[in-house]
């Protein structure tokens, strides 16, 4: 009995041993299982680490790029903006210069116009003028006007020896002058003021000669009857009268050589 009970004991002991030991290479086998598992999960994870890795450097790398593309449109923006400053600094520069430029050419413009003026006043000064004078008009240089106005003028004011002097020079000066005819009836008419008789005679006489049908040519005629008493030639004088008849019938000066010619008979 109590040998059966030890068997019995000993069979439950050994089914207890084989069943532990069936659940430890069970536990066993799990644990590999496990490790496997965790391996796998271990390189899955460091796949992802290395990938994110990678992605992360990949990320600094375009994030670098994107600085460096940034820093250059930086520079660009500032070039450019420089660039404008200088444009628009040059535009204004270049407005101020075409103002002075403008300002400059105006003024020389001006100035110009002033010279060109004084120019053209000096030119009228020398330009020929026309003139009317005892019933002729002709063309004198304005130098020849103001000398033959201010013998002239001379002679008016009863200077008769400097008007003598001044229409002396000036046909001396102007042998082709316009105002010949009248200066030298006026040069006869100072000579015979100032007793210079066969000076006077001269004159009218070449008065004459040059402009026979001159307006004053009758005045001169009648002047030769004077100048030929006061030479004490009465027959010359007479003759001189005569002329004056003769050749200016109409003339003031017809009228009074008919009334000398009366007192000479």
């Amino acid at each position: 009995m109590r040998s059966a009970l030890k068997l019995t004991a000993r069979a439950s002991l050994l089914a207890l041993s084989l069943g532990a030991l069936g659940s430890a290479q069970a536990a066993l086998f799990e644990d590999d299982e496990a490790r496997r598992a965790i391996l796998d999960l271990r390189q899955r994870v460091e796949a992802t680490n290395h990938t994110v890795k990678a992605q992360a450097e990949g990320l600094a790398q375009m994030r670098r790029v994107l600085l460096d593309m940034q820093e250059h449109i930086d520079a660009l923006r500032a070039e450019l903006s420089k660039s404008r400053g200088s444009q628009e600094q040059l535009a204004r520069d270049v407005s101020e210069v075409q103002l002075q430029q403008r300002d400059a050419q105006s003024k020389t413009d001006e100035r110009l116009r002033d010279a060109q003026s004084k120019v053209d006043e000096r030119l009228r000064r020398f330009e020929p003028v026309t003139v009317k004078l005892d019933g002729q008009e002709f063309q004198a240089e304005q130098n020849e006007k103001r000398e033959y106005e201010n013998a002239f003028e001379t002679f008016r004011k009863g200077d008769f020896a400097a008007a003598q002097e001044l229409l002396q020079r000036f046909v001396q000066s102007h042998p082709k002058s316009g105002y010949l005819p009248s200066a030298l009836f006026w040069l006869g008419n100072a000579a015979y003021a100032n007793k210079d008789y066969k000076d006077a005679l001269a004159q009218f006489r070449q008065m004459l000669s040059l402009a026979p049908a001159h307006p004053r040519a009758p005045e001169a005629m009648l002047a030769s009857a004077n100048v030929q008493l006061e030479l004490k030639n009465t027959k010359a004088a007479r003759k001189a009268l005569e002329d004056v008849v003769k050749h200016h019938p109409q003339s003031d000066a017809a009228q009074t050589a008919k009334d000398r010619l009366s007192k000479l008979r």
